[in-house]
């Protein structure tokens, strides 16, 4: 037999050649002969319909690329001159048929059980009742511990709501509960720390808080527990003089320079206890953060799976404190997490099933898997798909704190984009105190300007402001409200960052993320109905004022 045109092999035709060399075969149209003899595609442009990388061409057998006529097999040959040995017709290739057709079958199968497990399966599972149900989309980021949140909040002295108001527990009590339960280890990162009235300069009782809250945390080394404290370093506007009581009773503490690091500062408030514990919220080591500062925080309580992974962020912090730190690119794997916006730690909070993520900023900070706070907010803007509720004490669409000035109008923008492509309906409550910034107003009264009847956009913004007595006046830094949150129809964020540039560019930050969306109405009010009716209690408060002529701004806020 002889190769035919186009490289066939013809049957009944002479297999010699003239020179009584087996002929050279000729290759088809588009394609080479390798070495060995078989055929070799060219470049994927000219051997495939598209482009597509050379590792995605399937495998194709020998028996499938055989004419179907009745042929002679080809020994291999060893060298140019050997001659192939004749051999009678098999049945070899019938054989080859049963075998392309069995295996052709079973890929079927495979296929098929595939597909109805990656895409039947999670929308089964998300129309279904159960706890199985809501965690079907996070398979393997599943969380047994029985976990036990309690939204807490600071509410300043003075500061009155109407009878059946929301109320929570303090944060006061949430401190001295963690500390109480306290048996292995307490892990604080922290601004900055005026836990007694002699830190401020002050002699007002409403520090007796603060300053049990300290002699607690003295005590907690005489007890074997470790205790490390990451602080920003001190200045003369802040020279927390509390650190050192606490290192001479056995505290560990570590001063991160952040400046120098990242241009930003500390800014982060967290606890960890005994790695089943946790605090995250606005509220800074400081008496008046429990007396004076309306703040607001969540604890959560054994909760394991939670604890050591807001753990790693801490033992981030813990690491740059060592001197001549640097800030590792990529981080090592051990700081790196498999929870956050795409995939959730999925568990129970109160035994209600959610999915819940801490996020970070600097983007510098984040490790492998680590959502940035920044991605994390906006991306929760962008998702809601009735209202977005924010409660912060400052808002500004600037790098607030760099020279030259620099506009920055992330955050505004999708606000401004939720709000008039899909209805959203966006309510901001911005602190208002004798330190806001005068530039901060016009930028409010531009968004509130997008409130419209006539046209639906929905854009509202109001300032709260907390009263103050005479003697409640001269407390430097206080009477504010300092929260830091966000709620929506779907997620419930409570973070640490005022929002402007540099919080989520320059300064460490941290946030918790709490996803309920697919939870049904129940008994137990879920984490976002919570920071919802909240929300609606300030917002409708006689503290609540409407943004008014910018000569009003500075008389109702002492802005200068």
């Amino acid at each position: 037999m002889v190769p035919g045109r186009r490289g066939r092999i013809v049957s009944g035709s002479p297999a010699w050649g003239p020179s009584g060399r087996l002929p050279r075969l000729r290759p088809a149209r588009g394609c080479r002969l390798s070495p060995s003899g078989g055929k070799r595609r060219r470049h994927d442009s000219c051997c495939s319909a598209g482009p597509r990388p050379p590792e995605v061409f399937p495998a194709r057998s020998a028996s499938a690329m055989k004419p179907h006529v009745t042929y002679h097999q080809l020994k291999s040959l060893h060298s140019p001159e050997e001659p192939p040995l004749t051999q009678q017709p098999s049945l070899a290739p019938k054989k080859d048929f049963r075998c392309i057709l069995v295996v052709a079958i079973l890929s079927t199968m495979l296929a098929t059980a595939l597909l109805f497990h990656m895409f039947i399966l999670p929308f089964h599972g998300l129309t279904s009742a159960g706890k199985e149900a809501a965690a079907g989309p996070y398979l393997g980021n599943r969380c047994n511990d029985p976990c036990r949140s309690v939204l807490v909040e600071s509410i300043p002295e003075g500061l009155t709501y109407d009878d059946n108001s929301t109320l929570n527990p303090s944060i006061f009590d949430a401190w001295k509960t963690l500390l109480g339960d306290a048996s292995r280890s307490v892990d604080i990162a922290s601004f900055y720390w005026t836990l007694s009235n002699k830190d401020t300069g002050t002699q007002d009782p409403s520090a007796s808080q603060g300053e049990e809250i300290l002699a607690a945390l003295r005590e907690v080394p005489s007890r074997g527990v470790t205790l490390r404290i990451a602080v920003n370093p001190p200045s003369s506007r802040m020279p927390c003089s509390d650190l050192q009581p606490l290192e001479e009773s056995g505290a560990q503490i570590r001063k991160v320079n952040f400046p120098e690091l990242t241009g930003g500062v500390l800014h982060t408030k967290f606890w960890i206890v005994d790695q089943q514990h946790i605090f995250l919220g606005s509220a800074n080591m400081d008496w008046r953060a429990l007396t004076q500062v309306k703040e607001l925080g969540m604890a959560i309580y054994n909760c394991s799976c939670l604890a050591q992974d807001l753990g790693k962020m801490f033992e981030a912090y813990w690491a740059l404190g060592l001197s001549n730190a640097t800030i590792p690119s990529p981080w090592p794997a051990n700081y790196s997490t498999s929870y956050n916006k795409e995939t959730p730690l999925e568990l129970e909070l109160n035994g209600t099933e959610a999915g819940v993520y801490f996020t970070s900023a600097p983007p510098a900070l984040c490790a492998t898997g680590r959502t940035e706070d920044l991605q994390s907010l906006v991306s929760i803007i962008d998702d809601a798909d009735e209202f977005v509720h924010i409660e912060v004490m400052s808002y500004l669409p600037t790098m607030e704190f760099s020279h030259p000035k620099r506009f920055w109008p992330v955050i505004d923008d999708h606000l401004r984009k939720v709000a008039y492509e899909r209805r959203v309906r966006v309510r901001l409550l911005v602190g208002c105190w004798r330190h806001s910034k005068a530039n901060m107003f016009p930028f409010l009264r531009s968004l509130a300007a997008m409130h419209d009847v006539r046209t639906h956009y929905n854009m509202e913004v109001r300032l709260f402001v907390v009263p103050a007595n005479e003697s409640q006046a001269k407390i430097p830094y206080a009477r504010v409200n300092h929260s830091k949150f966000m709620v929506t129809d779907k997620v419930a964020y409570i973070g640490t960052s005022n929002w402007s540039g540099d919080y989520f560019l320059r300064t460490a930050g941290s946030a918790l993320v709490v996803n309920q969306s697919h939870v049904g109405a129940g008994e137990q009010p879920t984490v976002r109905d919570q920071l919802q009716a909240v929300f609606e209690r300030d917002w409708n408060s006689r503290y609540s004022q409407e943004l008014s002529l910018p000569g009003q701004w500075e008389q109702l806020c002492g802005t200068y």
